[in-house]
């Protein structure tokens, strides 16, 4: 298994790569997977969500568990909303209460699907080939405005806000998804912890179907949907996510108002 990451350097610029012993060993991108032939030391560098989606698929009702938990039938195709491209942050960025808004904020721990090159009416076999790896996600939802207007249900405002889709720290290839469990943990109490076999489809399902109905580019990212245990989260509260294999996503919430650089002193803080 190979880990990638992307970061910013002291100087602005954005780089990709695979993560070794400390060192970013810089590649041209996600779509170009060629070495430059620079080393680097994370240390040295900030990190960023591994990669910037052009969109997010994320899907509902696709977990046995969760299906027979909602009494909904299993369905015969990805059901999916899309967030946007702006609602993406990384591991330790904060996750910002929307401002006017004062109801519930829902946390989902998932597995992600990184989309390594250009996909559309793909074979299942093909899809497996066009995934570049496996991310966490925390698909972030404003859930008492889902069904505000009882005439139409509201996901992607709900589930599109900025700081909604956190992704991360890393993309890992070659990893084997099939034995794995995703564990959430709120602050210290574990809330979700699940076989991702559970999966109605699996990744290179997923991918297949869903390159039916829309065009999948390098670097998009579907979150494979969540299971039992979703809940809310209070300010200052903070979601860790973990796959082992993969790492751990954590993000915190925090009020409206308050400032990340805020957040930071009082994260150092404790």
């Amino acid at each position: 298994m190979d880990t990638w990451m992307r970061f910013r350097s002291n100087d602005g610029d954005i780089v990709f790569g695979r993560v070794e012993g400390g060192y970013l060993h810089e590649y041209k991108s996600l779509d170009q997977p060629v070495p430059t032939g620079a080393v680097l030391s994370t240390r040295v560098l900030t990190p960023l969500a591994p990669c910037a989606p052009g969109k997010v698929v994320a899907l509902w009702n696709n977990y046995h568990a969760l299906a027979a938990k909602l009494d909904k039938p299993v369905p015969a195709h990805p059901l999916f909303l899309l967030k946007p491209a702006g609602s993406v942050i990384g591991a330790g960025e904060p996750i910002r209460r929307p401002a006017g808004y004062a109801g519930k904020i829902v946390y989902e721990g998932e597995l992600g699907i990184v989309i390594g090159r250009r996909c559309r009416n793909a074979s299942v076999e093909e899809a497996a080939d066009a995934i570049f790896g496996y991310t966490l996600i925390n698909d972030v939802t404003a859930a008492d405005l889902l069904n505000e207007n009882p005439h139409f249900p509201q996901w992607c405002r709900a589930k599109g806000f900025d700081t909604f889709c956190c992704i991360g720290p890393s993309i890992v290839s070659g990893f084997e998804w099939q034995q794995a469990h995703l564990v959430t943990m709120l602050d210290d109490v574990e809330r979700q912890n699940y076989p991702l076999d559970d999966m109605v489809f699996s990744p290179a399902e997923q991918v297949s179907l869903i390159s039916q109905d829309l065009t999948f580019e390098p670097g998009d990212v579907i979150a494979c949907g969540t299971s039992v245990g979703v809940g809310s989260i209070k300010e200052g509260a903070t979601v860790s996510i973990t796959i082992k294999g993969i790492g751990t996503l954590s993000n915190t919430l925090i009020a409206a108002g308050a400032t990340a650089a805020a957040h930071a002193e009082r994260a150092a803080a404790v």
